[in-house]
């Protein structure tokens, strides 16, 4: 099962069901006013509120103390800009409810324990986004089924029926995506549709079907900061698709020592994108090393390259799996220089390297790996 996450965005938001007759909601920019957000958190009659704006690079964040059980935030955007609000919870800053910002009076009302549940009102994007959100819920719901069996049977070390879930997770992503498409068809001049086909097409996917998608947005959502951030995403996966010379990178491993991709020309190497907290990579993990150890001795390689950002926690779980091979990470996190180079959104993630240096294989993971490297190795 693969973890989809965006520079701490879920991409599991996807949705089965819209209304076609819904008017359509046009693009627009509101540089002529302010925004002012007002809002009560039950539960939460004192300490501090954040907003996160997700449309930065920085991600700047402003700060607020609560009053009275009351809060309240000021100020301006050029267009509707996709928000995160948290609070302090026992001196750690907790992001919970993800919204879209546009210039007018907004307000929110919640409660502690399910802030994420908590009503936005006074902006039209955000009621869009709202019954989006909405509309996807029986998705969702299995979805949410789908990842508790997955953890019930992986727990019981049934690889049969952890593969078999596999492949039912395949086709629930591509429900999804299918909805996102026809969604953001319907909706050219949607924040919206910009922000569901970021967060579904950037783990995947197929660049001339997000080509598609893409150029049936209205300019102005293409130049939009999720539209940008499409176009990106596609281009990158152009760069590496399969017949493609594979980027070369340099990066220190475990000592320190730095270590290249063109060290291994001449042989068949994978190029892994893993982490220590990534749950479904330390799953996935077994499978790598038993590969590893099947084909190691008939020239196969593995470069692994970790989105840590505490060397011990890396360096304890490549022990603990048993990950007998080079592995190098900056200890950036979702800042690695080598996942921006390769345009990995989500882990765990490879590209299969042949003698040549060329890409020959990407997104391979349990039965797909092994089956790739029998044929290169028969």
């Amino acid at each position: 099962m693969k973890l989809v996450i965006i520079a701490a965005f879920c991409i599991c938001c996807i949705s089965i069901s819209c209304n076609p007759n819904a008017k359509e909601k046009t693009a627009t920019t509101t540089t002529d006013s302010v925004f002012t957000i007002t809002g009560k958190i039950t539960g939460l009659d004192s300490g501090w509120v954040y907003l996160y704006n997700r449309q930065t690079d920085a991600g700047t964040i402003d700060s607020t103390l609560i009053s009275n059980g009351l809060f309240s935030f000021k100020g301006k955007v050029p267009v509707p800009t996709f928000y995160l609000l948290g609070i302090s919870n026992n001196g750690h800053k907790e992001y919970r409810l993800s919204f879209f910002v546009e210039n007018g009076q907004l307000n929110i009302s919640g409660k502690k324990d399910s802030i994420a549940d908590a009503i936005v009102t006074g902006s039209p994007t955000q009621d869009e986004y709202q019954k989006f959100i909405a509309s996807r819920k029986p998705l969702d719901d299995e979805g949410n089924k789908l990842e508790k069996l997955y953890e019930d049977v992986q727990a019981k070390k049934n690889k049969w029926l952890v593969d078999s879930l596999e492949k039912v997770f395949e086709l629930y992503d591509r429900k999804g995506k299918d909805f996102v498409k026809n969604y953001a068809k319907q909706h050219p001049a949607s924040y919206v549709s910009a922000l569901q086909v970021y967060q579904n097409f950037s783990y995947d996917f197929n660049p001339a079907e997000l080509d598609s998608i893409y150029n049936g947005m209205d300019t102005t959502i293409q130049q939009s900061y999720f539209g940008k951030k499409i176009k990106n995403v596609s281009d990158l996966a152009k760069k590496t698709a399969v017949g493609n010379p594979a980027p070369d990178f340099v990066q220190n491993d475990v000592s320190g020592k730095p270590v290249s991709l063109a060290s291994f020309k001449g042989k068949y190497v994978l190029v892994d994108f893993w982490a220590s907290w990534c749950g479904p990579c330390r799953a996935e993990n077994p499978n790598v090393v038993k590969a590893y150890q099947k084909y190691h001795p008939k020239g196969f390689e593995i470069l692994g390259v970790s989105l840590d950002n505490a060397k011990d926690k890396w360096t304890a779980a490549i022990q603990k799996d048993k990950l007998n091979w080079t592995q190098v990470s900056d200890l950036l996190g979702w800042k690695n220089s080598v996942a921006a180079l390769y345009g990995v959104q989500a882990i765990p993630m490879n590209f299969l390297v042949d003698k040549e240096g060329k890409i020959a294989g990407k997104s391979l993971r349990g039965d797909d790996l092994e089956k790739k490297l029998a044929e290169t190795f028969k």
